[in-house]
């Protein structure tokens, strides 16, 4: 059990090691766990909404989301998504990118993402592995006839290396294009990810708060990583999963179980 808090209004919960399973899933139990909770939750994630799709049908979410790390903040609509607000990459930075790393690192996953569709150039072990990880499809396109016009939203530019010393020379590479109002961030081992400057989950955490009148002791957040430790710090009650690092689990007022034990339910029904 944890101290007593005050009433939660609203929580906010990591997908990728929190809500999800090893098999990229809300399982069953889990999904009536939160359920019958009765709050409010808002996805953080650096997911397009395409793929936190299927976690926002499975819980009946209705509050804003928040997708590509902060760079998108919507709410699921009767045909698609409405958006609330968005930063996107620059035009040029994205074809400047693009086009630099796919001479210099032609055996790097290299994709794309607008508000609606995932993009590749082809088919590689990274993509495959991507599209496993979250059941979707890449649309098969030269980066060239899709970024026609600079008012082509582009959120999040992505690539993936399964070899660690190429990924050390991309990150390089990359930082050394000197990008305009970019964040270059790396994930797990074997991504790399461009969005914009201001695309941070606490910018949308920040909006969601400010706009639902929330105090910060009415919040809770689930979380397991390092991209979670701003969200974790912004709320009255940071909740680390069991399958978390020792250093995360330090700024956790509940330690709950792991993802693959329905951990966002079970420490819902703890603090609740």
């Amino acid at each position: 059990m944890v101290d007593s808090v005050g009433i939660i209004k609203h929580v906010f919960s990591d997908m990728d090691g929190t809500l999800l399973n090893s098999d990229g899933v809300v399982s069953n139990s889990n999904a009536a766990l939160i359920k019958q909770s009765g709050v409010p939750m808002t996805l953080v994630s650096a997911r397009a909404p395409m793929e936190m799709a299927a976690a926002i049908a499975k819980l009946g979410l209705h509050a804003p989301q928040i997708g590509f790390n902060g760079g998108l903040i919507y709410k699921p609509g009767r045909h698609g998504w409405d958006v609330i607000s968005q930063r996107t990459i620059d035009f040029t930075a994205v074809t400047t990118l693009l086009r630099a790393v796919s001479l210099d690192f032609p055996d790097v996953s290299l994709s794309f993402y607008d508000l609606d569709r995932w993009y590749a150039d082809r088919v590689t072990k990274g993509l495959r592995y991507e599209a496993n990880l979250t059941g979707q499809t890449p649309t098969i396109a030269d980066w060239r006839t899709v970024l026609t016009s600079p008012t082509v939203p582009v959120f999040k530019v992505m690539m993936i290396t399964f070899d660690q010393d190429e990924m050390k020379r991309l990150q390089a590479f990359v930082r050394g294009l000197q990008l305009p109002d970019v964040a270059i961030a790396q994930s797990g081992t074997a991504y790399l990810e461009v969005t914009h400057a201001e695309a941070q989950k606490s910018r949308g955490i920040d909006y969601i708060m400010s706009t639902e009148q929330l105090q910060t002791a009415e919040t809770a957040a689930f979380g397991d990583g390092h991209n979670d430790l701003p969200m974790l710090k912004m709320v009255g009650m940071p909740v680390v999963m069991a399958n978390a690092l020792p250093a995360i689990k330090a700024v956790g007022r509940l330690i709950t179980k792991s993802n693959d034990e329905d951990g966002v339910g079970y420490g819902l029904q703890q603090i609740l």
